[in-house]
């Protein structure tokens, strides 16, 4: 029987409070871009209709794409991520429904893509339409006035993303203003194999284990021959990164960044990243953690060779793609330390759909790109990608619960008995400020740069 999932958006709403993260559309675009010549201020005419009229149509519900588009489209859907194919199967219902055509240039979330859109912006080669994260990441294109207001859509569109609560639309860092519509959220967590814990002869981890409990379990697990965390330093040490730092810190207070080595938030990442080096030295990572490829790590978990392995809420899909026996899996939380308990989650809206001022400039392309969001943010889609996900619909997920295998219903008792909610920090830096600690993750725990003097890289960046 279908029924509203509201327990991530009660979640989060609750420790908020504890922790505190076509042709009618042409016209307005085609009078900002004069054209060249009469010719084409003719044709340009042929194909637009006046800005008063666009407003009527928007508001009367009605959204003209021309056939025949091509929409470019950059997303996070892509590799291992959970909800490719259903990017791609709503995407090809796009462009079957208008007769356009979506050129995808999707990468997977790690520190490479982000310097690529960033990079692509800088070109001038920057998409019609972006998925991406809407925190400091952001801020160089926003900054450059690259991306498009949803009120300033909306002065035209008023129906744009009419079916969210506007209260949990993230304002960008860079000026307050909010631009990305969030699609749905996300929480991180600790991914088990049962069967490597079982072969070891350990428990898995819970609510109530600390962090001196779960480093006696990684031994257990190493003497029995295993791994015991699967991670790639080298290409995704953000998510240890992130847990490190909240050991040292609280939910009231982890979503902040240093001003200096000395104060509490720079005192807490010199000893989280000391953890970090310290599950180096002891060998609890992959032995190839510095060198390999996120996918090769994944895949070791996955095989039952190494027991743990932290991603966020969209790597379930991915984890039941790659198996035949879904049940060997499990999600629990991080063990904590300190002030905070290992209940206190990570967790938030962290992405969302922007619309590039290119696009919004383009006689053409505006509808398509105002069409190609608003069907993806239909709340039949967002539950469709959010499954046991936060979102910010009015009406709140619809999720079959019968429907969901035991990993996904493991998830949901994980959400249910969160204690607080964080979000996250490296989401308060952009990608070159905060690239001294996670492109060196490396040489930092084998020692050849010091953890004080990559956080005073960072510092430096965010002052500059």
């Amino acid at each position: 029987m279908k029924r509203k999932l509201l327990a991530c958006v009660l979640a989060c709403t609750m420790v908020a409070s504890l922790a505190g993260c076509g042709n009618s559309a042409s016209q307005t675009a085609s009078e900002s871009k004069p054209a060249d010549t009469a010719a084409a201020e003719q044709s340009q005419a042929e194909d637009s209709t006046p800005a008063e009229e666009s407003t009527t149509e928007a508001e009367a519900g009605t959204l003209e794409v021309k056939s025949g588009t091509t929409l470019n489209v950059t997303t996070t859907f892509a590799g291992e991520e959970s909800n490719v194919q259903n990017y791609q199967d709503s995407v090809k219902r796009w462009e079957d429904k208008y007769g356009c055509t979506v050129a995808d240039s999707s990468g997977t979330a790690d520190e490479t893509f982000k310097s690529r859109v960033i990079s692509d912006f800088e070109a001038g080669a920057e998409p019609d339409v972006l998925f991406y994260f809407n925190g400091n990441d952001s801020n160089p294109f926003v900054e450059a006035g690259k991306v498009v207001t949803i009120d300033e859509i909306r002065t035209v569109y008023p129906d744009y993303a009419s079916n969210m609560k506007d209260d949990m639309i993230p304002a960008c860092p860079a000026d307050g203003k909010k631009y990305a519509v969030p699609f749905y959220g996300y929480w991180e967590g600790l991914y088990v194999n049962k069967s490597v814990c079982e072969q070891a002869g350990v428990e898995i981890p819970g609510a109530d284990t600390t962090w001196a409990e779960f480093l006696e379990i990684c031994q257990k697990i190493k003497d029995a021959g295993f791994t015991p965390i699967a991670a790639s330093l080298a290409k995704e040490p953000h998510y240890w990164f992130e847990f490190a730092i909240y050991n040292h810190d609280t939910p009231a207070t982890h979503a902040s960044v240093p001003a200096s080595l000395d104060d509490a938030a720079g005192k807490a990442w010199i000893a989280g990243l000391g953890d970090i080096k310290d599950l180096f030295e002891k060998g609890y990572f992959s032995e190839n953690t510095n060198t390999a490829e996120a996918s090769e790590v994944f895949q070791s978990f996955v095989d039952g060779k190494a027991a743990f392995y932290v991603d966020g809420s969209w790597k379930m899909g991915g984890i039941a793609e790659a198996t035949d026996d879904i049940d060997n899996f499990t999600v629990t939380f991080v063990p904590g330390a300190n002030e905070r308990k290992a209940s206190d989650i990570i967790s938030g809206l962290s992405s969302g759909w922007y619309i590039t001022k290119k696009a919004w400039d383009d006689p053409e392309k505006r509808a398509a790109a105002v069409s190609f969001v608003n069907d993806m943010l239909t709340d039949e889609n967002v539950s469709l990608f959010a499954q046991t996900a936060a979102t910010a619909l009015k009406n709140g997920v619809q999720l079959d619960t019968a429907s969901l295998n035991s990993l996904q219903l493991d998830s949901l008792d994980m959400i249910k008995s969160a204690t607080a909610v964080s979000n996250a920090a490296q989401d308060l830096c952009t990608q070159e400020q905060r690239a001294p600690i996670f492109d060196h993750m490396p040489e930092i725990v084998t020692g050849s740069v010091s953890i004080e003097d990559a956080i005073s890289q960072v510092l430096e960046n965010m002052s500059e």
